[in-house]
């Protein structure tokens, strides 16, 4: 039996007919799709990969149903750059279709809302210029597509209650199953949307038909072979959810945590997320997602306050409601110039500040001079590093001291020597840092290591550990990669494969 609802706000009532029958989203909301998109992609190939990026590259020859710290897609779709080639705009094109999707979903749940033209166009607008949508869908990492999976999930819940249509529990299924299998955190969102629906008496009823039950069962059906992987494998990503939780839970982070979710979401979006709430709550047919939406923000700040990021799958519900009610702010007669031109002035200037911050479009010779953003950053000085290595692999080999495998303390310096170190001819390159430790060190020899970034973590296990140089990124940029020490171990304690054990680190 069909579930009904019974909202339908002031705004709903008078919305055009193409918006509430057919459901067709209005061109400028495509305009800005396509906009954002192609921004994206103008850029994408501006500085170099991110770490992340690297490390799905060499995990994407390792496919399996399972990694220590994330489920199969985001590593499966990383794959496709042997179609258009190992660079970064190759990884970088899914993302940005992604983030266009996102943008238009955030008009739909505007039209849901209660919406017209102008405000599914204010909620789209709002999306594209949040700076941690323009900086997550710039990087071919899992965020992007949880982004996507959260307002997919969000729009197939909300068109199921609002408009009486049960067969979309079946498609909210259907992402959170794909989505569990790019991120865990989905099972936050699930969690709280049942929440949501428990505590509001306006929603509750649906949980008494088969329709979420059947969604719920898909979701279940797509993740069971990544749910069978971390059982064979005992549950690894439960000691990588436990060290996320203990290096992100400093008092820095819990100071900074709400003010950066509200910086993540830009001049223009913080006044639409404030009116978002609002309206979730004061509408009972809404309170559902107010209620979600709370419930994630009050966990992540809780629990890892240092990823204020995890929050923001919630931003298009919250900035479509948010939309309706500026739209009709933005109607009211008296001084409705002035009212627009604040509108306008906000979009541009919250383009100014949070472009040059989340994507890479100022010259790398001048980012030593402005604040660094990490993820901006981060992507620059790989193939510097590389070319560093080999040249202490070339110097030790002249010395008659040739390096028999090259040991990295993280996945992205062993991820940027596989990818850019072939033309070095370098000896093996072999990491213990979560998924590479897995792999092993196959049949490399520790006769004598070239060691990146850990001498600290061999100098229990050989005779010998002494540093050759320090690696830092071009035109000074100030990254997490600073101050790289490279250095050689010799007289191993043991084999490789007899010190893996020891080796292991998940972070």
């Amino acid at each position: 039996m069909a579930e009904t609802s019974t909202y339908q706000s002031g705004a709903d009532r008078a919305a055009p007919a193409d918006t509430r029958r057919d459901g067709r989203v209005p061109g400028v909301v495509w305009l800005i799709a396509a906009v954002f998109v192609a921004v994206e992609l103008a850029v994408s190939d501006r500085y170099g990969f991110q770490q992340d990026e690297l490390y799905f590259l060499v995990a994407s020859h390792h496919l399996s149903f399972g990694y220590v710290d994330q489920p199969p897609l985001a590593v499966l779709l990383a794959r496709t750059t042997d179609i258009f080639g190992v660079n970064p705009t190759a990884i970088r094109i899914l993302p940005a279709l992604a983030g266009g999707v996102i943008v238009v979903i955030a008009a739909r749940l505007a039209a849901l809302f209660g919406a017209r033209r102008g405000g599914q166009a204010l909620a789209a607008l709002a999306i594209a210029t949040a700076g941690v949508i323009l900086g997550a869908t710039h990087i071919g990492n899992t965020t992007p597509y949880d982004l996507l999976a959260w307002a997919v999930i969000l729009l197939c819940v909300s068109t199921a209650l609002l408009r009486g249509r049960p067969r979309w529990w079946l498609g909210a299924g259907a992402a959170a199953g794909l989505g569990l299998e790019n991120e865990y955190l989905v099972t936050t969102l699930i969690g709280a949307l049942v929440a949501g629906i428990l505590l509001t008496s306006a929603h509750r009823r649906v949980l008494a038909t088969p329709w979420p039950w059947l969604g719920g069962l898909i979701a279940l059906v797509i993740w069971a072979p990544n749910l069978a992987w971390q059982f064979a494998n005992g549950w690894p990503q439960l000691t990588m959810a436990s060290a996320l939780h203990q290096q992100n839970t400093s008092a820095a982070d819990y100071i900074a945590g709400l003010p950066s979710q509200l910086l993540y979401v830009g001049i223009f979006g913080v006044p639409l997320v404030i009116a978002g709430f609002i309206r979730l709550y004061r509408h009972p047919e809404l309170r559902f997602l107010g209620i979600a939406a709370t419930l994630v923000v009050v966990y992540v700040l809780a629990w890892v306050p240092g990823k204020v990021y995890y929050s923001d799958g919630m931003l298009p519900a919250v900035i479509a409601a948010g939309s309706v009610s500026a739209e009709r702010w933005l109607a009211y007669a008296p001084r409705r110039r002035l009212r627009q031109g604040l509108i306008a002035a906000g979009a541009v200037l919250s383009i100014l500040l949070v472009v040059p911050n989340t994507l890479p479009v100022l010259p790398i010779a001048v980012l030593h001079k402005v604040p660094p953003d990490k993820t901006v950053n981060d992507s620059i000085g790989w193939p510097q590093l590389a070319a560093a290595v080999a040249a202490q692999d070339a110097a030790l080999t002249r010395a008659g001291q040739p390096p028999t495998s090259i040991y990295t303390i993280a996945y992205a310096e062993d991820g940027a020597l596989q990818l850019y170190g072939g033309p070095y001819h370098l000896p093996p390159v072999v990491s213990a840092h979560n998924s590479f430790w897995t792999w092993g060190p196959g049949s490399a020899s520790d006769a004598r290591v070239l060691v990146v970034d850990g001498l600290a973590q061999l100098r229990p296990y050989f005779a010998s550990c002494r540093p050759l140089a320090t690696f830092n990124p071009p035109d000074q940029v100030q990254s997490d990669w600073n101050d790289i020490t490279i250095g050689v171990c010799t007289g191993p304690a043991a084999s490789w494969h007899a010190l893996w054990p020891h080796l292991k680190h998940y972070d």
